[in-house]
């Protein structure tokens, strides 16, 4: 990955050209919708945006950016931040451990909780390559 890639809250982002753009995965399995606040060649506009749906062959990289952080010792991903905290999910593997930690159960082993923000440590965001 190169310096130019401007992290977002959470999402893909992907390299076509020479350009690095916000991304979403579909709506087949090997495409990528493409978006931009600037309209581009082949880019169509729709309700104040530009986007374009290319191949994944058509991509230099696609990455998956998110904040990711540690509360009471196990791994986090950051949801939001709002006056009350940072909205944090579990990212651990034990049920148990989340609900010791206060995390509520949202879904099947889905478990997030709004903390202190000083309470959340080794925060960082995280690129992680899409194959």
């Amino acid at each position: 990955m190169s310096a130019d890639l401007t992290p977002v809250a959470s999402g893909f982002v992907a390299r076509f050209g020479e350009r690095t753009l916000p991304a979403a995965l579909g709506p087949d399995s090997d495409e990528v919708v493409l978006f931009s606040e600037d309209q581009l060649d082949g880019f169509e506009q729709v309700a104040g945006y530009w986007r374009r749906t290319v191949r994944r062959a058509e991509l230099e990289w696609l990455v998956l950016v998110r904040t990711v952080g540690a509360f009471g010792g196990e791994p986090c991903v950051v949801l939001d931040e709002d006056d009350d905290g940072l909205h944090i999910a579990y990212l651990g593997h034990s049920g148990m451990k989340a609900e010791a930690l206060g995390y509520w159960m949202v879904d099947h082993g889905a478990y997030e909780v709004v903390v202190p923000r000083e309470e959340v440590v080794s925060i960082r965001v995280e690129r992680v390559p899409v194959p």
